[in-house]
């Protein structure tokens, strides 16, 4: 079914440009909706697909909300945006959630008819190398890395050029975009609710309840 929904895409336009705004969503929050819309907008994709992580292999799992918690929140808070859609690549898939896997299985559904957008948080890209297989991922997608006011960019700077010293100066893979809503953090959002301190604004009120009911994070 997901399959055949990222196949209904490729009617719209004879290229694509497709954002993907991986994560654990643990919970999914403002400064995650506003990212996507930002990359959606500043950048002229088509689409962004939010993919849930299952099982993160750089994080671990104790502080964690099920995948299916995880998967059905990030569904609440994309639900009112048509340029949204929500994966469950990463959930259904049995073992660590590499990102190479994802890019693997969207390549092979896109073909040459779409350009992949990985939209992340700076920090992540720095650790960019640590990932499996780095280079086969720099070759099937490209990067925006969302980046807080002030942020010291030239540890981005010196990636790119470890990354892409023979690539062309014009041929860019990772581009920044400035995003004041990311001081808003999952960790600070789990702290708040762990010591009953307020978590209004911080996320989506359907999202907010949706935890809160299930418990999640106490």
């Amino acid at each position: 079914m997901e399959r055949d929904n990222l196949l209904k895409l490729m009617h719209r336009k004879r290229h694509l440009k497709i954002g993907l705004m991986g994560g654990t969503f643990n919970p999914i929050h403002y400064g995650h909706l506003v990212t996507a819309e930002e990359a959606l907008k500043q950048f002229m994709l088509d689409k962004v697909i939010f993919i849930p992580s299952g099982k993160p292999p750089h994080k671990t799992t104790g502080s964690l909300a099920s995948t299916e918690d995880r998967y059905l929140m990030t569904v609440i808070a994309t639900a009112s945006n048509r340029d949204f859609m929500v994966s469950r690549v990463e959930i259904d898939r049995k073992g660590r959630s590499y990102t190479i896997d994802t890019l693997r299985y969207l390549k092979d559904i896109f073909k040459e008819r779409a350009t992949l957008y990985f939209i992340t948080g700076a920090d992540a890209i720095l650790e960019i190398l640590t990932w499996k297989d780095p280079k086969e991922i720099t070759n099937l997608c490209k990067f925006i890395a969302a980046t807080r006011p002030g942020y010291d960019i030239s540890r981005i700077e010196y990636l790119k050029k470890k990354l892409f010293k023979d690539a062309d100066d014009n041929d860019q893979h990772i581009f920044l975009m400035e995003i004041p809503a990311l001081a808003i953090s999952s960790t600070d959002i789990r702290s708040r609710i762990k010591t009953g301190r307020p978590i209004n604004y911080l996320l989506p009120e359907s999202v907010c309840n949706y935890l809160l009911k299930h418990e999640l994070y106490k």
